[in-house]
């Protein structure tokens, strides 16, 4: 069964203002599945995951392009790259808007190839797995999530309620469609599909990786640091590998769109801040299957339990910016005293600052460092803890608490 994204209505009006339209994201987050949906009747689709029809595009590019004329879905677009400039030509030619959308699993080479062939004539949206309120059939109800008391209390009215042990479920087995929604799935046969496809497939297209064993264990590394600073020389010496290896296969795990960087809010106001980003996995299921928990409760009692809540909490949001069609405006804040806030939404030259806690009571405390944001000469607006109270509570003037049903 179908269930509607967030990031429908965003992409039915880009579409209408460009003649080509790009989905990317991971694999199995459901970009096909997404413009299937849209697709209409007058609209032909074809994948290059056919051998046939990726050698057509790849060796007679114009013969694929009469063979397959506009309107058209075209999937796994990165495998013909020299279909991009063919695209170019028809769409200058024709001049009409909503003539070819693409999808992609790969933004190294791919992204590349769209920049330099079809600059100025593609809208690019990209599509991360399930949200919580997709998947509770509330995608309508998802806008870019602001701490704002009113906006709170939409949310909170529109999100029902989540348990701790409901919460952890939906944190373990993950977002992505195939497995987040079929509960009678073999959750543990997926990821490793999922993981020995990604080696075979998308790891030796974007580099030359002699040794898929080692690949694994940096994937696994990366996992175990999700929500932390990020430390390439560390991860580098766990695996074995030189820096510059870790550097490059950590570019594969962005450009798969596994990981994502946060990057630190930064101003010469104050340079005591730290310039390190932090990483997180985009995918807590597959984080959790990567770093070898059992049970959605071996994961909740155990020392992992924290970060992989923060990674989940963080990308819930991130998806209620990219779904929307937004650029998300992301920061986090530390100083060289180890002083930190988990999550900066900065907007209109304001301010929201967040934490990410696994409490249902958060204090003071929690938020003492918002304070230091006043030094940096901007506005701050009102900011939170999001945890796993039942409710939404003042904690101090401008900060409440939020319940994770509100994200």
């Amino acid at each position: 069964m179908y269930h509607t994204r967030t990031l429908e209505k965003y992409f039915i009006q880009a579409s209408r203002q460009f003649p080509v339209s790009l989905v990317t994201g991971a694999r199995q987050v459901g970009k096909t599945t997404f413009l299937q949906h849209l697709i209409g009747n007058d609209r032909t689709y074809v994948t290059l995951d056919d051998p046939l029809v990726l050698n057509l595009a790849k060796n007679d590019p114009a013969l694929f392009m009469q063979r397959f004329p506009a309107p058209l879905l075209i999937d796994e677009i990165q495998y013909a790259p020299e279909l991009l400039p063919y695209i170019k030509m028809e769409s200058d030619k024709q001049r009409k808007t909503a003539l070819y959308w693409l999808t992609g699993s790969q933004q190294f080479h791919l992204m590349k190839g769209v920049s330099e062939s079809l600059a100025g004539r593609v809208g690019i949206v990209q599509l991360l797995g399930f949200s919580r309120r997709e998947m509770s059939g509330l995608s309508e109800t998802s806008t870019p999530f602001l701490p704002l008391p009113k906006e709170i209390d939409r949310r909170l009215k529109s999100g029902g309620t989540v348990t701790l042990k409901d919460l952890y479920n939906i944190i373990w087995r993950g977002s992505f469609p195939a497995i987040a929604i079929s509960k009678n799935k073999d959750r543990d046969l997926f990821y490793r599909s999922y993981v020995q496809t990604y080696l075979q497939r998308d790891v030796r297209d974007l580099a030359r990786v002699g040794d898929e064993m080692a690949f694994l264990r940096f994937l696994r590394t990366a996992a175990a640091r999700t929500g932390q600073l990020l430390n390439l020389a560390e991860m580098a010496r766990d695996v074995d590998i030189s820096y510059n290896t870790a550097k490059s296969w950590l570019s594969i795990l962005q450009a798969s769109g596994l990981v994502y960087l946060l990057e630190p809010y930064f101003t010469n106001v104050t340079k005591r801040l730290v310039k390190t980003s932090k990483l997180y996995f985009l995918d807590t299921g597959l984080c959790a299957w990567l770093t070898e928990w059992s049970s959605p409760e071996t994961l909740e009692a155990g020392a992992f339990s924290g970060a992989i809540l923060e990674s989940w909490i963080f990308v819930e949001i991130l998806k209620s910016w990219l779904h929307s069609g937004q650029t998300p405006p992301f920061y986090y804040y530390r100083d060289k005293d180890g002083k930190e806030i988990d999550l900066l939404i900065i907007r209109d030259n304001t301010i929201y600052p967040l934490e990410f806690k696994k409490t249902s009571s958060p204090d003071k405390k929690a938020v003492q460092h918002f304070s230091l944001l006043e030094k940096l000469n901007l506005k701050v607006g009102h900011g939170g803890v999001i945890c796993l109270s039942t409710q939404s509570l003042p904690i101090n003037a401008g900060v409440s608490s939020i319940p994770v049903s509100a994200i």
